[in-house]
């Protein structure tokens, strides 16, 4: 049946500017037939549904392309990779995917996660088994010695229940991307960074320029796009010049970096969410507070506002990106948050942060064709929200001015659950967050027992 929905102000994200009195109208399968002011708007026929949202800011479903579904909000590395079993952790997969909706996010990239898991929840909503939301996934990391995921000791290795996948040369690399291929993944997430560090304090990129060519060009080759972990100047110039679809980070990117990305096109994902959660969430009993992680991740974040924004205003394309998936940015509570820093710290509009958001970051996606932008043609994949975001990005952020989910102009209502982290992540081995040595625990105040009995 036809869907007429009534806007009190629709912002399509295919211009800046918003009009008021707007109306979409749905065809049966979910395709958009019209967008625009409601004078023009064919005439509701008697029987065709009609949703009032004509005191609400209706615009397309945000999308994150940095949400890991494997990662059931972890504490630690090993929290993903060792303690849930991989069909656990699609399950819970599942159940966090369809938590993204309620933020107001229709369409994520799951870029890089152990065994099938992304692939089998993504498998599973469209074949209409769940509501969720469009996925587009990839699956584990490549890595080297040098890179993230390779974390572990070299006398335990990279366990097959890793997100990582290590490989030693080009022609292991080449046949991973075929596996990963064959399988159906969207995109192939390369870790080209993440461990080593030269003695200056510069990051070793995990692959040299031949090698990252031949793994993007074999992903080109094979149909799919290629996502890249690059933090480091060395792994991010290297990705630019391969032609890397997505580069992640790039925080110490330089003028050299910036050049090869407007030559090949290639994109940022900024995840700037991820280090301005850990800075301003981290409390004094966490143990990256005290290794003194907190002082690194604030002065590299003020480095990559820095030098996103130069690369921001010379024309690089940059998308909205989370990291969600750990404990720090939980599945459904920060996604907007990107938004808002875009605006914040980067120098966008507001205007221009919720078209990075719709369009822009819907390109990366494997239905790219469909979503972005509320234009005829399209995919009815939209939100409703009280309150103008034009106004006031940061309003995104509250789950209660959602007001409507939808995705193919099907409205989504994914009920709340709360669950019990202990039996779903939080599984790790460590009891103790300290060491109570005599010194510690008069420190602390704390009294032993025989010291108690004494004094009695």
């Amino acid at each position: 049946m036809t869907k007429h929905a009534l806007c009190g102000t629709l912002f399509t994200a295919a211009e800046d500017q918003a009009l008021t009195d707007g109306t979409l109208v749905v065809s049966d399968d979910g395709k958009l037939l019209y967008a625009g002011p409601t004078a023009g708007a064919p005439k509701r026929n008697p029987g065709e549904e009609l949703v009032d949202y004509s005191h609400l800011f209706v615009m397309p479903g945000l999308v994150d392309v940095h949400t890991h579904l494997a990662y059931g909000n972890a504490k630690s590395e090993e929290d993903i990779d060792l303690y849930q079993p991989l069909e656990f952790r699609t399950l819970r997969g599942m159940f966090f995917a369809q938590q993204v909706i309620a933020a107001g996010y229709t369409a994520i990239c799951a870029p890089g996660d152990a065994g099938q898991i992304s692939l089998s929840v993504r498998n599973a909503v469209r074949a209409n088994l769940f509501d969720g939301p469009r996925v587009s996934a990839a699956g584990r990391y490549l890595t080297s010695r040098q890179g993230l995921t390779d974390w572990y000791p070299t006398w335990i290795g990279v366990p097959e229940t890793s997100i990582g996948k290590l490989v030693q040369n080009k022609d292991e690399a080449v046949e991973e991307i075929r596996f990963q291929a064959k399988n159906g993944v969207d995109c192939v997430k390369i870790a080209m960074d993440g461990i080593q560090r030269r003695p200056n304090g510069e990051f070793v990129a995990a692959f040299n320029q031949e090698e990252t060519t031949v793994m993007v060009e074999e992903i080109r080759r094979q149909g799919k796009k290629s996502v890249i972990h690059a933090r480091g100047r060395e792994a991010t110039l290297y990705s630019a010049k391969a032609g890397a679809d997505l580069i992640f980070h790039a925080y110490y990117l330089d003028d050299e970096c910036i050049e090869a990305m407007l030559k090949t096109g290639s994109a940022i994902g900024p995840t700037l969410t991820f280090p301005r959660n850990i800075i301003d969430f981290t409390q004094p009993n966490d143990p990256a507070y005290r290794k003194g992680r907190i002082d690194d991740v604030k002065r590299e974040y003020d480095i990559a506002c820095e030098n996103l924004s130069r690369a921001r205003k010379a024309g690089v394309t940059m998308m909205t990106g989370t990291d969600s998936g750990f404990a720090v940015t939980p599945y459904g509570e920060w996604h907007a948050r990107e938004i808002e820093i875009f605006v914040e710290e980067l120098g966008y509009t507001p205007a221009q942060a919720l078209r990075a958001a719709t369009e822009t970051s819907s390109k990366f996606l494997v239905d790219e064709d469909k979503i972005g932008t509320l234009v005829k043609g399209r995919a009815a994949d939209f939100i409703a929200v009280e309150g103008s975001p034009l106004a006031d990005v940061g309003i995104l952020q509250d789950k209660s001015r959602i007001k409507a989910v939808h995705i193919d102009g099907k409205a989504i209502n994914i009920p709340s659950r709360a669950y019990d982290p202990y039996k779903v992540t939080d599984l790790a081995m460590t009891n103790w967050a300290d060491l109570y040595t005599q010194n510690r625990v008069a420190d602390l105040g704390l009294t032993p027992q025989r010291q108690r009995a004494a004094a009695q």
